[in-house]
């Protein structure tokens, strides 16, 4: 365990940020002896956390732990915290971020469990952090991921996920306060591999959705997500990710889950697309965000910054971005050149 970090149960965490994925690792980790504080914006999730023990808002239906308990100060959730997760969208970290920093401590343990990427800058969750912290506080810091319904996780269903970090006595520490019977924990030293692969993975969801909405079949959809796995492992090698990564539970995995199951808040962007509704009226009707939709942005950029062709993704972008149809958008990539199937890597 790094140097002020106890063992004991009934440590106190902090999850910044009160979505369904905060939530329901707020609610495992309650379960798994914690006293948690969870950070929200809405008065009314703190009303319904506190007094119903439920989040009405983000994770209907699911009753909470007694240690979980809700608040809107900041000040209140960071004081005598050992750990702090972080699980605000991706486009809101670095505000949230810059608010927090002068109430973090230097023994504390910080954990990111957002995915995506910042579309204006293009960075990676891991470069906002390392500009926001103090190199020291840096270290301590983790990025869990991998395939995990917010939902599932709650009720307490099995699942696995990766945790990486610099540190390998970080990234055990982490392992050993998120570890439970039904929850899987391994650790990983590749930070952008499990961070592209989180990000990434919910843009090929949308593509997925997208041929699911067009009417086709398992084997067009099996077909679209192996080539892009192909193109996240691409650009995942060129920024120094390891291949093995996307092989994992982090990239691999991930995919699979938000590509196919029917709680995946990208699949389903992709699904109305293909029947033919507009991307401002699908995302009216959602509640939670989308992260794909902005992270195409960022890919975009990223493809180009590295010189990396991505057609599946691009084609999501010009879809979301460029207006373009999505039964041409098929059509431009069932008509590329043929090439061998391993080029590029």
């Amino acid at each position: 365990m790094p140097k002020g970090v106890s063992k004991d149960k009934g440590t106190k965490i902090s999850v910044i940020g009160g979505g369904a994925w905060g939530t329901a690792l707020a609610q495992h980790l309650a379960r798994n002896g914690h006293f948690v504080h969870l950070w929200v914006m809405e008065e009314e999730v703190v009303q319904s956390v506190n007094r119903r023990h439920t989040n009405d808002l983000y994770l209907p239906g699911i009753r909470l732990h007694k240690k979980v308990v809700a608040s809107r100060s900041l000040e209140e959730c960071c004081a005598g915290s050992q750990l702090l997760v972080f699980a605000t969208p991706a486009q809101h970290l670095r505000s949230v971020l810059q608010k927090i920093r002068p109430l973090l401590k230097p023994k504390m343990i910080l954990v990111s469990v957002s995915k995506g990427i910042e579309t204006k800058s293009g960075k990676l969750l891991a470069e906002i952090y390392e500009d926001l912290l103090p190199r020291a506080l840096y270290r301590r810091l983790a990025f869990l991921s991998g395939p995990s319904f917010a939902r599932e996780v709650a009720l307490g269903q099995p699942t696995a996920v990766t945790v990486a970090a610099l540190s390998p006595q970080v990234g055990r520490t982490v392992q050993h306060f998120f570890g439970a019977p039904f929850f899987r924990v391994y650790t990983s030293d590749d930070i952008i591999g499990v961070e592209l692969g989180g990000a990434i993975k919910n843009v090929i969801a949308i593509a997925a959705g997208i041929v699911d909405g067009l009417g086709f079949g398992y084997s067009s959809r099996a077909g679209m997500m192996t080539r892009a796995l192909h193109e996240m492992t691409r650009l995942g090698i060129r920024m120094g990710a390891s291949p093995l990564t996307f092989m994992g539970l982090s990239g691999l995995g991930d995919m699979i889950l938000t590509c196919t199951g029917d709680l995946s808040r990208n699949r389903t962007v992709g699904l109305e697309l293909g029947k033919g509704k507009k991307l401002g009226a699908i995302l009216k009707s959602m509640k939670a965000v989308s992260e794909g939709v902005p992270t195409a942005v960022a890919v975009h950029k990223l493809s180009r910054r590295y010189k990396v062709e991505m057609p599946i993704c691009e084609q999501v972008y010009q879809i979301l971005y460029k207006g373009k149809s999505p039964r041409r958008a098929l059509q431009e990539l069932t008509a590329r050149p043929l090439k061998r199937e391993t080029e590029g890597i």
